[in-house]
């Protein structure tokens, strides 16, 4: 029964080492290139979603008491899917609050697509320790892998000053839009410790 089970989980080694794409092959936007079948799909679908967030209107939230308000990719303000008039000014900051909350919607979409390869790689390595014996040393490098994960998550957390602050200068030009202005500083400060 163990051999049989050794076998599988080989199977199973060899055919997620079997998917890994080529390491040469460039990734869109700098970001690490998914390297499995697994992680190509759901790169795939990031990109569709990428898409679609940029050329769709971005839904604010700000509670259940407010109206549904969105900003189109134009930089209109719609609430209640009504136009807020808007002069050059605030139109111009809104697009800019887009903008900024586009760039941490994609940062978002881009880690998701690392996390599939980082699972599957985790994966990998925990089924090489249990045949192989090291399981500590793998262990190691498991952790040391999740610490790099980690890092390159949290680099989300360094874009949200940004929009914070495109948020507050666009609620102080905007009055229409300041009870959707919900980020706070403290919005940060718990991403960056992990909160």
């Amino acid at each position: 029964m163990a051999k049989r089970r050794a076998i599988a989980l080989l199977a199973c080694f060899s055919l997620a080492a079997g998917c890994q794409r080529d390491a040469d092959t460039p990734a869109p936007g700098g970001a690490a290139p998914p390297q499995s079948v697994i992680g190509r799909a759901v790169g795939h679908a990031m990109d569709r979603a990428r898409e679609k967030v940029a050329t769709s209107n971005l839904t604010l939230s700000g509670g259940d008491d407010l109206p549904r308000a969105e900003i189109t990719p134009k930089g209109e303000l719609l609430v209640y899917g009504e136009p807020v008039p808007l002069d050059d000014a605030q139109r111009a900051l809104l697009l800019k609050y887009r903008d900024e909350l586009l760039a941490v919607a994609t940062a978002g979409i881009e880690i998701g697509a690392q996390g599939a390869d980082f699972g599957l790689r985790t994966a990998g390595k925990a089924v090489r320790g249990a045949l192989s014996g090291h399981g500590d040393q793998v262990e190691a490098e498991v952790d040391a892998d999740a610490r790099e994960f980690e890092a390159r998550a949290r680099r989300i957390c360094d874009r949200l000053p940004a929009l914070l602050e495109a948020q507050q200068r666009l609620a102080a030009r905007l009055p229409a839009f300041k009870p959707y202005a919900t980020m706070r500083q403290s919005d940060i400060d718990d991403c960056r410790s992990g909160d």
